[in-house]
């Protein structure tokens, strides 16, 4: 069993802006959340950061996802870490709330539940003073937004054992993320560490009037900061180093470490004045753009640099990749229903489909219909280890129609229906319409059975025949699809 197969219900304390991620993450991928919070305003702020996420998702993601998982808010933590497979703790950092919170809802879960904490500093040894069974909690700190960025740093404490270390890396990995696992304690972490180093000299610059809030992003988002989001720190300064790498970069800039530049020991008084020019100048970067909007450009511009890093499989794009292959690699559960076409997909049009007129491309329906074939194929029995055997599909003709338009956003829902069966192909038929069942475009593909070490046709295999055969049945009384078999100029009948 793997791990998402073993995560049913996860219990979040607290709804935040953390705890809303950490809900939106695991919503989407299939796994139900229990959570407990006691702002009376938490559900709609759930809610809309769940709907940030959805969008994000269907911009980011090839793959399809489950189907979402149940949320339900409750109004204890006992009630929240009833019955599930893993908890997150997202309280505010308060060392004793934090504490008094784990303790009462250890209390309550089952002895083997794992606990992670969100604290992006506190040391997981005083979280787990309090606990029953306080082998069980890491700290797994994550980053904003939870459901988008991948690094989640996960820290034992003194009493953490190891089984729960490797719980807690295969629950975040099962997720998307990228665990990194820290060898001691130490206050605030790794990247906390290192952004709070950042902040400091931020700090600094405004107070003395070096720079303004949008000038110093500007040094980062347009220099150092575009290499950091794929090669860090360490791997960026060796390649500096020229051919000669690390050693010859320390050599040449290592004294300047000692130069009077950095201002770390020391952090600028919050005076009411520093207060003021802060906020002014945050203000007038936001440019009058909601706390939604922002988080949603955000969003936007977090998923072109990982699907860019994608293209090239690394930084956090190869994450992507690997959780991509996951979703791709589960089990797809066969049809409910095969007496009528057959609701392989829903999706939204992301936004780098659309051309300049804002409507959806055309190739780009032969993408979504491609892709939808796909998942029904997969839904019959057509998985990795089928293709592993040396037997595969061949698209050797396709054909679209187009109906209508869409942009942007809008949902799709794509079908299939068998149009012919035979020993070595399959004919497939497409509906891609909007939720009222709208056409939008359809779209055909005849499939070729191939043995792919001979590069020669075959038969279907036995398991796909078996599977398929009911359903060509089926589809056989049904109407023929409109515009099925047509050439390109054939006039409308």
């Amino acid at each position: 069993m793997t791990a998402r197969q073993s995560l049913s219900t996860v219990g979040l304390l607290g709804g935040g802006v953390i705890g809303a991620g950490w809900a939106a993450r695991f919503l989407l991928n299939g796994i139900n959340v229990r959570i407990y919070d006691v702002d009376p305003q938490a559900e709609r702020k759930v809610g809309e950061v769940l709907a940030l996420a959805r969008r994000a998702y269907a911009k980011m993601l090839l793959a399809p996802l489950p189907a979402a998982g149940t949320l339900t808010f409750v109004d204890s933590p006992e009630a929240a870490v009833a019955g599930v497979d893993f908890v997150q703790e997202s309280a505010p950092e308060r060392l004793d709330l934090k504490q008094q919170l784990l303790a009462q809802a250890s209390r309550a879960a089952a002895p083997h539940v794992v606990f992670g904490s969100s604290t992006s500093g506190l040391l997981p040894t005083q979280l787990q003073a309090h606990m029953e069974h306080p082998e069980r909690l890491v700290v797994g700190h994550p980053f904003n937004p939870v459901y988008l960025l991948p690094l989640i740093e996960v820290c034992g404490g003194d009493r953490t054992s190891a089984a729960t270390r490797e719980r807690a890396r295969a629950v975040y990995s099962a997720v998307g993320m990228r665990p990194l696992l820290l060898r001691k304690e130490i206050d605030g972490f790794v990247a906390d560490r290192l952004m709070e180093a950042l902040w400091r000299e931020a700090l600094w610059l405004v107070n003395d009037g070096v720079a303004t809030a949008e000038e110093i992003d500007d040094a980062i988002r347009f220099g150092a900061g575009l290499r950091w989001s794929f090669m860090g720190t360490f791997l960026v300064y060796r390649i500096a180093g020229g051919e000669a790498g690390m050693r010859h970069f320390m050599a040449q800039f290592g004294p300047a470490l000692k130069w009077p530049w950095t201002k770390l020991m020391d952090v600028p008084e919050i005076t009411p004045d520093l207060l003021d020019r802060l906020v002014a100048q945050s203000d007038a970067q936001a440019g009058g753009k909601s706390i939604r909007q922002l988080e949603a450009l955000r969003d936007d511009c977090l998923v072109a640099v990982m699907q860019g890093l994608r293209q090239v499989g690394f930084g956090a794009g190869e994450t992507l990749a690997a959780y991509e292959r996951s979703l791709f690699s589960g089990a797809t559960p066969p049809p409910a229903r095969i007496d009528a076409p057959i609701e392989v997909q829903r999706r939204h049009i992301p936004a780098d489909w659309t051309d300049y007129n804002g409507h959806t491309n055309d190739s780009r329906y032969m993408q979504l219909s491609s892709e939808a074939m796909d998942e029904f194929f997969r839904s019959i029995g057509f998985n990795a280890g089928y293709l592993a055997s040396g037997r595969s599909f061949y698209t050797v003709e396709s054909h679209v129609r187009y109906l209508g338009e869409s942009k942007a956003g809008d949902e799709i829902v794509v079908t299939a229906q068998v149009v012919q069966l035979g020993e070595k192909r399959v004919h497939l038929h497409s509906v891609m319409a909007r939720p009222d069942g709208t056409p939008v475009a359809t779209a055909e593909h005849l499939y070729l059975h191939v043995d792919t070490a001979l590069k020669k046709s075959s038969p279907l295999g036995a398991e796909l025949l078996q599977a398929l055969a009911p359903i060509a049945a089926a589809h056989a009384k049904l109407p023929r699809p409109a515009g099925s078999g047509r050439y390109v100029g054939q006039s409308v009948k």
